[in-house]
């Protein structure tokens, strides 16, 4: 499960990076602040997972 997690932080991450440099390419502003907010979403995901795994050990 926590695989899984972390997989769908770092695709959500690089899911944003693709939408924001998208975004700044054809000068489109809502696509590069829904890029960022993507990419927000997947670091938020994997420092939770990341606090999860420190309370394991």
């Amino acid at each position: 499960m926590a695989a899984d997690e972390k997989t769908q932080a770092k695709v959500e991450q690089a899911k944003g990076k693709v939408k924001e440099t998208a975004g700044r390419t054809v000068g489109n502003e809502r696509m590069t602040a829904e890029g960022r907010a993507d990419q927000a979403k997947g670091d938020a995901r994997q420092a939770k997972e990341k606090t999860k795994d420190a309370f394991k050990h």
